[in-house]
């Protein structure tokens, strides 16, 4: 591993709050470009065009699929970025490369009796129960990323109108709302040994503020012995939010206007998932 490839996956962590598997993901795939490079006598700094489309060639060789190249090709746009960034290289060439299309896969969401079961498997007689219960809340709630949870500044809460503003993604701000339940753990919270002088809102146990990974590690504690038939992760809790209100009569632009998509195409996969929720109520319930 080169030195810049060692500090830009520290840059994706540190500065870019990416999740684990996300760096693990990106090394993996910058790690097999390089096994390409070097099996071509190639130095990654002075790459050409048809060395990107015999390297797409050797992907499409692999039988991969067109999920793992888009997240490769995004992973190596990613990592050239960081190398423009650093005067290492004059242009990202990657940047002109499309991705290839993705096969949409129906998200994970959780009914409401799994959740119910989460959220009672979390003991908050705690300050870590207490933060935990409130993370979970927070997610459902808002249908935020985890990486915009874990950025939250105290200042960012509205506490009256029950509000938190948001920075997503492409530093786009919006607001998100929550409801009665998130507001209860929120104040029992903000009661807790959690509540220091920090401005972010929630902390991990060395009290400094909270990573995307502590967030996984925390939900993955949580669920790890409820026999949940859905795989559960952050996101899943985003996907159920969508879901949810999609169910009970929200318009698809709304739910839109509140995950931050910038693409109503991007939500429109959640109404494939409530067309079978409609499909099952409806073979449940009418004989003919």
């Amino acid at each position: 591993m080169t030195k810049e490839v060692a500090d830009f996956l520290i840059f994706l962590e540190k500065e870019q709050n990416f999740s684990l598997n996300t760096i693990k993901s990106y090394h993996q795939d910058i790690a097999l470009f390089f096994c390409f490079l070097k099996k071509e006598n190639i130095n990654y700094l002075h790459i050409k065009q048809n060395d990107i489309r015999n390297y797409l060639k050797y992907l499409d060789n692999k039988n991969l699929k067109n999920s793992t190249i888009a997240r490769n090709i995004s992973a190596l746009r990613s990592f050239y970025n960081y190398l423009l960034s650093l005067n290492k290289i004059e242009l990202n060439l990657f940047k002109g490369i499309r991705n290839p299309k993705i096969e949409k896969h129906l998200p994970n969401y959780l009914g409401y009796e799994e959740l119910a079961k989460i959220l009672d498997n979390i003991d908050i007689t705690s300050s870590k129960g207490k933060r935990n219960r409130l993370i979970v809340e927070l997610l459902y709630a808002t249908g935020m990323r985890v990486g915009e949870l874990a950025n939250i500044k105290k200042k960012d809460i509205n506490k009256d109108n029950k509000t938190i503003r948001i920075m997503g993604k492409g530093s786009k701000e919006r607001i998100v709302y929550y409801g009665d339940y998130a507001k209860y753990y929120l104040d029992l919270y903000l009661k807790s040994d959690y509540n220091t002088e920090s401005p972010y809102l929630l902390l991990n146990d060395h009290l400094e503020p909270i990573k995307v990974s502590d967030i996984e590690i925390i939900i993955k504690n949580i669920v790890k012995n409820l026999a949940l038939k859905t795989h559960v992760t952050p996101h899943t809790l985003r996907h159920t939010f969508a879901t949810h209100l999609l169910n009970n009569g929200a318009d698809i632009k709304t739910v839109q206007e509140l995950l931050g998509h910038s693409s109503l195409n991007t939500t429109g996969i959640y109404t494939h998932v409530s067309n079978e929720r409609l499909k099952e109520i409806y073979l449940k319930t009418f004989d003919r």
